[in-house]
């Protein structure tokens, strides 16, 4: 084989290698569990209230949350949010055809489980994700929820678009794709992102505030894609 068929055999080898490193990386943008998380960085944690303390007083399930959350639904009929962060704020309509998701958001919303997240993890031109922390509070709420799953609401009309918000899964022993309710995130890039579609559940939209994400893409962040400096958020229910 001449050297010039060497080359161009290795450069197309090169560009498969570069191509399904690129996939897998979109792939995990919505992995719940945090195992590339910053070992170095130096973390400033909130120390926890006294262990017994009870931050939710429901007792909800995976196996119990499509009922839980059909009947929450119905006396909790509201579809618009405002996130709150240092760089502005984000205004959000939730869809009443993700019923069990939308009533889900409310639910942890209303009971105060997003104000001790943040926006932790950012890739420009593609997707912010927030509804995590380094707060120690924040998986007590998950545990005292029994980290619960919900089914997924796949819609046709329901794309990940720019402005969309879907919400996070686990990618593994997860063969109906049952969403993660605690993490979401929202598409930034403007680009097709269409092998999210079926994998993660839309259930809702940005409506004004766009503008925000994309300050949020431009912080610093660390090679684990963490902000340097937090960016905590606020969500308040509007109607």
């Amino acid at each position: 084989m001449s050297k010039f068929s060497i080359l161009f055999v290795l450069s197309i080898l090169l560009g498969f290698v570069s191509c399904k490193e690129e996939h897998a990386k979109k792939k995990v943008i919505t992995e719940t569990k945090q195992e590339k998380k910053k070992v170095e960085k130096k973390i400033e944690k909130k120390l926890l209230a006294p262990e017994d303390r009870q931050y939710i007083f429901d007792s909800i399930s995976t196996k119990n949350a499509v009922a839980f959350f059909t009947e929450y639904g119905k006396t909790h009929p509201q579809t618009r949010l405002k996130i709150s962060t240092r760089l502005g704020d984000i205004y959000v309509r939730l869809y009443k055809d993700t019923p069990i998701h939308r009533a889900s958001f409310l639910y942890l919303v209303d009971k105060g489980y997003y104000d001790t997240t943040c926006f932790y993890r950012i890739v420009p031109d593609f997707i912010v994700q927030g509804g995590s922390s380094d707060n120690l509070v924040t998986p007590a709420y998950k545990t005292q929820l029994h980290d619960y799953r919900i089914p997924s609401e796949f819609r046709k009309n329901r794309k990940h678009k720019r402005g969309c918000m879907a919400a996070a899964r686990d990618w593994e022993n997860n063969p109906t794709k049952e969403s993660t309710p605690f993490e979401f995130y929202f598409i930034q890039a403007s680009k097709d992102q269409s092998h999210l579609n079926y994998e993660h559940t839309v259930f809702g939209e940005i409506t004004k505030g766009l503008n925000v994400i994309d300050k949020i893409t431009q912080v610093s962040i660390d090679r684990y894609e963490w902000p340097e400096k937090d960016i905590p958020m606020k969500i308040t229910i509007l109607d």
